[in-house]
């Protein structure tokens, strides 16, 4: 059994749909609720979740940024040329604009946060598998 069973039920908001639109940029299964999508702000506002081993490409926001709050589970964030940092709930990210980075689950646990975004992500590489693996708290 995973760890943090209960983020498969939402922490604070839905867990959403499956997230099929994205499902190409994501090693494993992630789940996708719209929180805000108001055209007249330039903000989109979503809670992500993660199923255990879960995690988005490397990507990049080009003209804009990425907020993430933790608010369940075990998780890990990571920039380009740094250590990956373990998140839990409780947690803040910012991700500045033009900076490398990818976001998921822990390999035992169920992960979930809220992403406050803006500008225009650029998709890249996925998380080296064996890599990811040996990642440690």
């Amino acid at each position: 059994m995973a760890k943090n069973e209960e983020v498969k039920n939402g922490v604070i908001f839905p867990i959403g749909e499956r997230n099929d639109a994205y499902a190409q940029y994501f090693i494993g299964q992630s789940y996708l609720q719209g929180l805000i999508s108001d055209p007249k702000i330039n903000v989109g506002v979503a809670n992500v979740t993660f199923e255990p081993g879960c995690r988005n490409n490397w990507h990049i926001h080009h003209d804009g940024f990425q907020l993430l709050l933790v608010t369940g589970g075990e998780g890990w964030y990571q920039e380009e040329g740094k250590s990956a940092e373990f998140l839990k709930a409780g947690d803040v990210i910012t991700t500045h604009d033009g900076v490398k980075h990818w976001h998921g689950a822990t390999k035992d646990s169920w992960f979930e946060h809220i992403a406050i975004t803006a500008g225009t992500p650029e998709w890249l590489e996925p998380v080296d598998e064996q890599w990811y693996e040996n990642l440690k708290k």
